[in-house]
């Protein structure tokens, strides 16, 4: 089985911790995503709207998810990513 070990890559000088837990198939909740990513909702959504974090999609009215591969994406290249038009 895999190791839990951090990514070498760096945000404000900490790594990311490795998203073993999140399939490469299917969509991800904020529920989902709070202890994997480093910052707040808030700022996750700037960073959607700039392009530098994947873009939600709207499974339902009310309902909004990210997709696990673009997520998988966003975690091998944090600083990078830049969200496909």
């Amino acid at each position: 089985m895999a190791t839990k070990a951090a990514t070498a890559q760096p945000i404000g000088g900490a790594s990311l911790p490795t998203p073993e837990a999140l399939p490469a198939d299917g969509f991800s909740r904020w529920n989902n995503l709070r202890d994997l990513v480093p910052f707040s909702r808030e700022t996750l959504r700037k960073r959607e709207k700039e392009g530098r974090f994947p873009r939600r999609v709207h499974l339902t009215q009310r309902c909004a998810a990210w997709s696990n591969r673009e997520l998988h994406r966003w975690f091998a290249d944090p600083v990078g990513y830049r969200a496909e038009s």
